[in-house]
């Protein structure tokens, strides 16, 4: 149970560092350089566990795609570009919530090793970090809350649903999360750098 509590609190834990760091004047360009350095981890950690494991490569075109789609779209209309920026964020803030309902399931005391669940709490604070800082600046407290919210609610959906909320083919899924982290990646080393100017 407390490897689960713990995965509860990281996300808060986040978001608190980011606060923190936030209203300090000499620490505002920390929050990006930490974004920016975790964004990569964070994808790093979903998708080459894959491909190391399955020897498949796919996972790492859907990233190339996803970053790839924008960038033409961005090239094409650039007035396009930021509705495109909104719902990219919207399906990344989606991404993080189903892996966060996966990652409930696999909390299970009976599965979940000690390795595995420091992992997971430690990944978990850097998420609730990066979903305040795409959400709050562009869409507010209120929108960013909810974005939190919905982490934290799908990790207990997951738990109390177990391992049975863990599929048993998840290609499909592998490669939609990869497409998204590579969309998200986009935005944030592009569009967030406009989003969170400091002078």
């Amino acid at each position: 149970m407390t490897p689960f509590i713990l995965a509860l609190l990281a996300p808060v834990a986040g978001v608190l560092l980011y606060i923190w760091l936030h209203n300090r004047p000499h620490t505002m360009r920390m929050i990006d350089t930490i974004v920016f350095v975790a964004l990569p981890v964070l994808v790093a950690w979903q998708i080459f566990p894959h491909v190391w494991l399955e020897r498949q490569i796919t996972p790492l075109l859907a990233v190339i795609a996803g970053g790839g789609v924008l960038y033409l779209i961005e090239k094409i209309s650039h007035r396009v570009a930021q509705h495109t920026d909104n719902l990219t964020i919207l399906l990344g803030v989606a991404s993080m919530v189903l892996h966060a309902l996966l990652e409930g399931g696999a909390l299970m005391p009976a599965t979940a090793s000690a390795p595995f669940a420091f992992a997971v709490i430690l990944h978990r604070v850097a998420v609730g970090l990066l979903i305040w800082w795409l959400l709050e600046p562009r869409h507010g407290v209120v929108v960013a809350i909810v974005g939190v919210g919905a982490i934290l609610v799908a990790t207990m959906i997951g738990f109390a649903a177990g391992t049975g909320i863990l599929p048993d083919e998840h290609a499909a899924l592998e490669l939609y999360q990869a497409f998204v982290a590579g969309s998200l990646l986009h935005v944030v080393f592009h569009q967030g750098r406009h989003d969170h100017v400091h002078d």
